[in-house]
């Protein structure tokens, strides 16, 4: 068992897409046809703070420098709302919901779910993560009896679905329906029209992109899913039910008093459900591939988690604020691997940003992946090095450079439950598992939506050594 002040290993750089000139990436992109927008970075969005982003109709501006994030995500003079690509895209499956509306209709729709984020607080949610977390545990320990390989990938998609589906609705979601989400989910990112190169490039600004019937049969799954959940909640059981769906169904508009029709709380439910359950997968998943990479940090987390808990005891909500180990081993994989790798918006209006000008319809791409790479803000920026995080090391980080869960008005309302639902998960599983990957050389991140693996990364599992 490794000593807690060992250090991790210095040299690991897990795998990325390799940077090129930015005809070359295109060219990349265009010939493999799937979709990937991070192999579409060229090299200088590495280095620059505000400029083009390649060859676009509409124009593509990136922006890294903190200070224009800021601007640009706060957007205090209101020309900056959600990207037109963003928001035709998500409507199939969240409508004009709190996540992508803008102006009036969003501040409404806010007003009426504060009181539901309420109901996020951890300490409140933390008994779903941990009925979640031993959900889990039963399932790996079949596969560990029986050496069957597992995807890893959909493993946390159940897990976090499960967890979020006991937040929101009070029950956890059966496997069937967890399977179908996450296939469905699988389809709607490679297919949306949003991450179709060719449109990406081509179109002006504001063009309406039909979606495919493919798109919208992968949402229909997922809004049936969640209607049945949602039905639960409105028939003559409701009333029992103390949870954030019925805190979102008891919301009424300030003004007209009028509720969310049906549609509409799938819309602001289906947000929820996404937020807290494919981004958290996405990050969750980098996060056990990095740690199974790495055995001698592993070997230090889990001696940190067996000196608090030891190899049995439960791991209170207070335990996860004092494993400073896994807590950076998540902050690290949400540096390398944001869940949201872009964060469009569009400019409504010609402005300046930097010394740039910026036209009517231009796409402003603030992007957590480049950001968090950015040669200028971080030292040997593609490392992964947990340790960059500690106390003492706070003082080498350019404030407004890591921004995992956005900035400004719109920032993640569950940022505090991602973060205690990450390190419950992996302490509790890594103190009682070792993950073995399978083909370690073949993964590779790809961007569509959010930050998943190209392909789904297979793994075996084993009982940790006692």
């Amino acid at each position: 068992m490794t000593n807690l002040a060992h250090p991790p290993p210095r040299g690991f750089i897990p795998p990325r897409p390799k940077a090129s000139a930015a005809v070359l990436a295109l060219l990349r992109v265009a010939l493999r046809g799937d979709g990937d927008l991070l192999s579409l970075l060229p090299a200088a969005a590495y280095r620059t703070e505000v400029g083009p982003l390649g060859y676009s109709r509409r124009s593509i501006l990136i922006v890294n420098r903190p200070d224009q994030v800021r601007r640009v995500l706060s957007d205090p003079e209101g020309i900056f709302p959600k990207s037109d690509l963003m928001v035709d895209a998500l409507a199939p499956l969240i409508g004009d919901s709190i996540f992508v509306s803008s102006g009036e209709t969003w501040r409404r729709q806010r007003r009426m779910i504060d009181p539901a984020f309420t109901m996020m607080r951890v300490n409140r949610a933390f008994p779903a993560m941990a009925a979640g977390a031993q959900a889990c545990e039963d399932m790996l320990d079949r596969h560990a009896a029986d050496g069957t390989a597992l995807s890893l990938d959909l493993a946390m998609s159940h897990l976090t679905a499960d967890i979020i589906c006991r937040t929101v609705f009070s029950t956890g979601l059966e496997t069937r329906a967890a399977h179908d989400v996450f296939d469905a989910f699988t389809v709607f990112e490679h297919s949306v029209a949003q991450v179709e190169i060719r449109r990406l490039i081509m179109d002006r600004a504001w063009t309406s992109v039909p979606q495919s019937a493919g798109v919208l049969a992968a949402c229909a799954t997922i809004r049936r899913h969640l209607g049945d959940l949602l039905d639960t909640h409105l028939g003559p059981d409701g009333a029992r039910f103390d949870d954030i769906a019925a805190a979102v169904i008891a919301a009424r508009d300030d003004f007209t008093r009028t509720a969310f029709t049906r549609e509409e709380l799938i819309d602001q439910l289906g947000v929820l459900f996404l937020a807290g359950h494919e981004t958290s997968a996405s990050a969750l998943t980098w996060a056990f591939f990095l740690l199974a990479m790495q055995p001698e940090l592993v070997a230090r987390a889990r001696a940190e988690i067996r000196a608090l808990a030891g190899d049995d005891q439960p791991i209170s909500f207070e335990m996860t604020k004092q494993l400073p180990t896994i807590r950076n081993v998540f902050r690290e994989t949400l540096r390398l691997y944001p869940p949201i790798t872009f964060l469009p918006r569009v400019a409504t209006e010609a402005t300046v940003i930097g010394n740039r000008r910026v036209r009517r319809g231009a796409l402003v791409m603030v992007a957590p992946w480049v950001l968090h790479r950015h040669a200028r803000y971080w030292h040997d920026p593609h490392r992964f090095d947990p340790d960059r995080f500690l106390p003492e090391c706070e003082g080498e980080l350019t404030p407004g450079a890591y921004i995992p869960f956005g900035l400004g008005p719109r920032v993640c309302a569950g940022a505090a439950f991602a973060q205690a639902e990450a390190v419950l998960l992996i302490a509790r599983l890594f103190r009682r598992f070792d993950f073995h990957v399978r083909k370690p050389a073949a993964v590779r991140p790809a961007a569509r939506l959010t930050t998943r693996p190209a392909e789904q990364i297979m793994v075996r599992v084993s009982h940790a050594a006692p």
